[in-house]
C-alpha cells in the first residue's frame, strides 16, 4: 500500500540541492519516494499526519558492535581506557552463544531505529560457541532495519602477542571461507537492498598482515566493503609505530586498505598527511564521538576530514563502550565536539545532520540512501516538533540543538518500524525481558 505523509512543518531533504520544504507532503509507494510537494492526493493511501513535525531521511550509523548491548556499564570497564576495557570485556563475551548475538542484536536494532535509524552497519568480530553473523541477519530482518553487517574477525591471541584471549581467535583460512559463505549466502548488490554484507577483521592488534591483505583481496573479487578499527588512540598509535614501524595510515594503505571501497572506524588520532590520504583515496571514516568521549580517546578531526574532502559518517560504536545507541544523540555530539575543538561557528546543526544521513550512506556505498528525493529508498524518520523538547524553538529544523531526541514515526523500504515512539515490527517488550535474563545468566 502506498503511505502519504501529508503537511510536514519542515522536510530536510539532504538532497543535492539540501533543499528544506515547509508544509509538504511525500508519497511513498513501493518502498521508493515517489513524489515531494504540496497538495499531493493519493487515492487508497495511508496518510499520515505530520504537521507540526520535522521530516528527515533515516539516520545510517556506520559503526556498531550489537552484540554489546549484553554488557553494558559493566564493572571493572567503565573507568578503563581501550585495551584495559576490551580485557576486561573478553572472557564475558567468550560466554556468549547464538541466543546470545540474536537478542543483543534485536535490542541495539531497536533502540537505534527509536532514534532515528534506519540503515546500520555491525562488525561481528568474535563468535564463540556457535554463533554466526546469520544470527545478526536474522535479528535485522525481525525487526526490520536495512543492514550491512561485516564479518570481522581476531586472529592474533594472547600466546601470539596479540590483545584478545586465545579463546577468541579463529584460524585465517576458516576465517576467509565463513566470508565467503557469508557473502554468497547474505549478500544483495541491488539498488534497494536490505542486507549488505562487508569483509571486516577487527584491528591492527588482533590480526595478522597477511590476514588484512587476504581480506581486502577476497572483498574487492566479491564485490564487497571493507571494515576495520584504525588509529583509535594513542594506545593504537604507538601498537602501530611498535609493531609496524609505522603510522596506522602507512600500514592501511600498504596493505590496499584505502578507496572508495573501505571505511575505518574511530580515526581520532589521524595527521594531516593520513587525512590527505583518506581524501585523495576516497576513503570513508565513521566517527564515533560519545564512545571517543567515553574510553578517553579524544576528539577526531572531523573539521579537517570534511574540509579535506574525506567522506565522514557516524556511529555509535559498541552499546559496552557508549553506553548508549542513539544516532541522533551521536549527531549532537559530532556537533558539540567540534565546536569545542574549534570554536562556535566550526559545525552547524544542520552540517551534523547531513553527516548523519547522506554522510553515513555515502560512507557505505548507499547512493540511493540518506535522501529524501524522487527515486531514493523510503527510509524517512518524523519527529515530533510539538512537544516540552521543541517548545520555544524558532527554528525545529536546527533538530540538533533542542530535539526532540526519540523519533515519533520511522519507515524503511517504505514499511513503518516506528509508530507514535513506539517499535511496532516486533515484540519489543518480550526481547527486554529475555535481555535481563541472559545478563543474569552471564553475571552468575
Amino acid at each position: 500500500m502506498a503511505v502519504l505523509i501529508k503537511g510536514a512543518r519542515s522536510i530536510l531533504t539532504m538532497n543535492d540541492a539540501r533543499a528544506e520544504l515547509q508544509d509538504a507532503d511525500i508519497l511513498i509507494e513501493g518502498g521508493e519516494i515517489r513524489a515531494i510537494g504540496q497538495g499531493l492526493i493519493a487515492e487508497d493511501a495511508e496518510i499520515v499526519q505530520a504537521e507540526g513535525c520535522v521530516v528527515t531521511p533515516g539516520l545510517v550509523n556506520t559503526h556498531h558492535h550489537l552484540y554489546q548491548t549484553l554488557t553494558r556499564a559493566v564493572p571493572g570497564g567503565q573507568d578503563a581506557l581501550l585495551f584495559g576495557w576490551l580485557q576486561t570485556l573478553y572472557p564475558i563475551w567468550a560466554r556468549f552463544g547464538p541466543e546470545e548475538m540474536f537478542v543483543s542484536a534485536q535490542i541495539g536494532l531497536a533502540e537505534l531505529a527509536l532514534s532515528g535509524c534506519t540503515l546500520t552497519s555491525d562488525h561481528l568480530y568474535l563468535y564463540p560457541n556457535g554463533a554466526r553473523l546469520d544470527d545478526t541477519i536474522a535479528a535485522a530482518a525481525e525487526v526490520g532495519l536495512r543492514f550491512h553487517p561485516t564479518r570481522g574477525a581476531m586472529s592474533i591471541g594472547e600466546s601470539d602477542g596479540g590483545l584478545p584471549p586465545d579463546s577468541l581467535v579463529e584460524r585465517e583460512a576458516d576465517i576467509l571461507e565463513d566470508c565467503i559463505r557469508v557473502i554468497d549466502a547474505h549478500h544483495d548488490a541491488s539498488e534497494g537492498a536490505m542486507v549488505r554484507v562487508g569483509v571486516a577483521p577487527c584491528s591492527p592488534f588482533s590480526v595478522s598482515r597477511e590476514l588484512m591483505r587476504d581480506a581486502a583481496t577476497l572483498a574487492r573479487d566479491k564485490g564487497v566493503m571493507l571494515h576495520t578499527h584504525l588509529a583509535e588512540n594513542d594506545e593504537d598509535i604507538a601498537y602501530s609505530e611498535a609493531q609496524f614501524g609505522c603510522r596506522p595510515g602507512q600500514y592501511a594503505e600498504d596493505l590496499g586498505w584505502t578507496g572508495p571501497d573501505v571505511w575505518h572506524a574511530h580515526c581520532v588520532k589521524l595527521d594531516g598527511q593520513e587525512i590527505d590520504l583518506f581524501a585523495r583515496s576516497q576513503t570513508g571514516v565513521a566517527h564515533c564521538p560519545c564512545s571517543n568521549c567515553r574510553l578517553g580517546s579524544g576528539i577526531a578531526p572531523v573539521r579537517a576530514m570534511r574540509d579535506a574532502g574525506v567522506p565522514v559518517g557516524l556511529g555509535v560504536d559498541g552499546s559496552a563502550s557508549n553506553d548508549a545507541g542513539s544516532l541522533i544523540g551521536e549527531a549532537r555530539q559530532t556537533m558539540l565536539l567540534q565546536r569545542v575543538a574549534n570554536g562556535a561557528d566550526a559545525m552547524s546543526a544542520r552540517e551534523a545532520l547531513e553527516i548523519a544521513t547522506r554522510g553515513g550512506a555515502e560512507v557505505l556505498g548507499r547512493d540511493d540512501c540518506g535522501q529524501i528525493a524522487v527515486g531514493k529508498r523510503a527510509d524517512i524518520a518524523i519527529w515530533d516538533a510539538s512537544g516540552v523538547e521543541a517548545a520555544g524553538s524558532w527554528d525545529p529544523a536546527a533538530l540538533l540543538l533542542a530535539g526532540p531526541t526519540r523519533v515519533r514515526d520511522l519507515f524503511v523500504e517504505g514499511r513503518r518500524i516506528v509508530a507514535a515512539g513506539q517499535v511496532v515490527s516486533f515484540d519489543l517488550g518480550k526481547a527486554i525481558v529475555r535481555q535481563g535474563q541472559l545478563v543474569a545468566r552471564l553475571q552468575g
